[in-house]
């Protein structure tokens, strides 16, 4: 077991659940994003569009979603640095008009180093699992 201090978790063991955290997102949260980014590809922001080329409805940002796993893994970090973060983009989150969805991340501990912990983390939305091999590197000290 390896402990750090911080706002995050103080322990960590290999095998280790760590509790999910889930995020709303909704069209509003793009618009911002998109206007925060400088992405404004409308498959983000206009539904007629999206279903146009073959979408379901307007989705989520790849990158906003990765910026929430990014949020997941520095609230368990604390103190500590997050050093890396990968991950493959497996499906969209579809953000319906006037509605909110849920993006739920959990993580697990594959390792513990001597100054680095190895994060497996899953992203889910309505049970679909949105992120592909995503991993974070959290530096102890």
């Amino acid at each position: 077991m390896v402990h750090i201090g911080g706002a995050g978790m103080s322990s960590f063991e290999a095998g280790q659940e760590i509790a999910p955290q889930t995020f709303i997102i909704n069209r509003e949260l793009l618009v911002g994003y998109a206007n925060a980014s400088g992405d404004q590809n409308p498959i983000h922001q206009d539904e007629e569009f999206a279903k146009s080329v073959g979408l379901e409805n307007v989705i989520a940002h790849g990158m906003f979603t990765m910026a929430l796993a990014g949020r997941f893994a520095s609230s368990i970090a604390g103190s500590a640095a997050v050093k890396e973060l990968s991950a493959r983009f497996v499906k969209p989150v579809v953000v319906p008009a006037d509605s909110d969805v849920e993006l739920v991340v959990s993580g697990k501990v594959l390792e513990v180093g001597a100054d680095l912990i190895k994060i497996e983390i899953t992203a889910t939305c309505n049970d679909v699992k949105v992120l592909g091999m995503a991993k974070a590197i959290i530096a102890l000290s």
